[in-house]
């Protein structure tokens, strides 16, 4: 889960990502890359001043910069909490993430002015107007790549009240996230298994094409493969098959190429340790081409799904069909 917090100043947002780290989320702050962006230029690390290297940033690389320089540092597989959103585009940027939810912590003004001064953070304002003139500049903006507190609070899934204590908060916090939990969405089988040899693709050595094959049987991977010279020559990258290397048209010269392909290297590799793969299920990055499909056929293989439309397939399709192989294609 990817959880974006909005809220104005000192309202909490700070006491929720802590809960959230110590429960395992990674925090990140698009605060702290305008505090970058401030110090590489020498510049205080007044409000004033952060407000106006964040307007700046987002005037030369888009409204929604620091979200995506935020989300390219993001692995898939971890609970992130990210603070201080402030731009409607921000926002748009982060739902790009499926398990992303923006919540917004509130609180009343005059308790927010004591937890200011309380903190004593340099830059912060001093008096009760000047705290409410900061925040008006943050609130709304006809420019876009400003600051608009107001427009990005109003995106919210969740709203969470901080005038309590901070047991209340983190129970609040704490009943939300259960309940998003329930309803997250994993990949489907489809989903997974395609992804998975899309990765496998990347271990291929040819010049011309990573392609890759998974064999599944009980929803259980038992052999891959991908596109490369045969075991003990040299690599496709190294010069080990002329065809690829002369850069010609693609299907020009295909009897000449001495790379095996995917779907071939993972039936060979079953039976070269010895596993079953009748019935099993074929997933490959590229439909199969007329030898991969005789080998398909004859090792028993039931189905087989692909992603991307080999182009000269029609025959090999044909073929799977007459056979009796279930074919698919997976669009993501």
């Amino acid at each position: 889960m990817i959880i974006g917090l909005i809220g104005r100043n000192c309202a909490g947002k700070g006491e929720v990502s802590n809960f959230l780290k110590s429960i395992g989320y990674h925090y990140f702050s698009l605060s702290d890359i305008v505090r970058e962006e401030t110090k590489s230029r020498d510049l205080s690390l007044s409000r004033d001043n952060l407000i106006q290297v964040g307007n700046e940033l987002r005037q030369q690389f888009g409204p929604p910069v620091l979200a995506e320089r935020v989300l390219q540092r993001m692995d898939p597989d971890k609970n992130y909490v990210v603070d201080s959103i402030r731009n409607p585009y921000e926002v748009a940027a982060l739902r790009k993430r499926s398990n992303f939810r923006l919540l917004c912590v509130v609180a009343e003004e005059s308790l927010r002015f004591k937890r200011m001064q309380s903190r004593g953070r340099e830059g912060d304002p001093q008096s009760l107007e000047e705290f409410r003139r900061t925040e008006g500049q943050e609130l709304t903006a006809d420019d876009p790549t400003r600051q608009q507190l107001e427009a990005t609070e109003a995106l919210a899934d969740v709203t969470v009240e901080n005038n309590g204590t901070l047991k209340e908060l983190e129970d609040q916090t704490r009943r939300y996230l259960q309940r998003l939990a329930a309803g997250i969405k994993r990949p489907d089988w489809d989903e997974y298994f395609m992804n998975i040899a899309q990765m496998v693709a990347l271990r291929s050595n040819c010049i011309k094409r990573k392609v890759a094959a998974i064999i599944v049987k009980d929803k259980r991977i038992i052999s891959t493969g991908y596109n490369g010279t045969p075991r003990g020559l040299p690599n496709c990258n190294e010069g080990g098959c002329p065809r690829c290397n002369s850069l010609g048209a693609s299907g020009e010269g295909l009897e000449d190429c001495y790379c095996s392909h995917a779907e071939e290297n993972a039936i060979t590799q079953a039976a070269y340790h010895g596993v079953n793969i009748k019935d099993a299920s074929l997933y490959t990055t590229f439909s199969p081409c007329l030898l991969c499909t005789k080998m398909i056929v004859n090792s028993g293989i039931v189905e087989v799904v692909f992603s991307t439309e080999y182009a000269l397939g029609d025959v090999p399709m044909n073929l799977l069909q007459q056979a009796g192989v279930k074919l698919r294609q997976h669009t993501p």
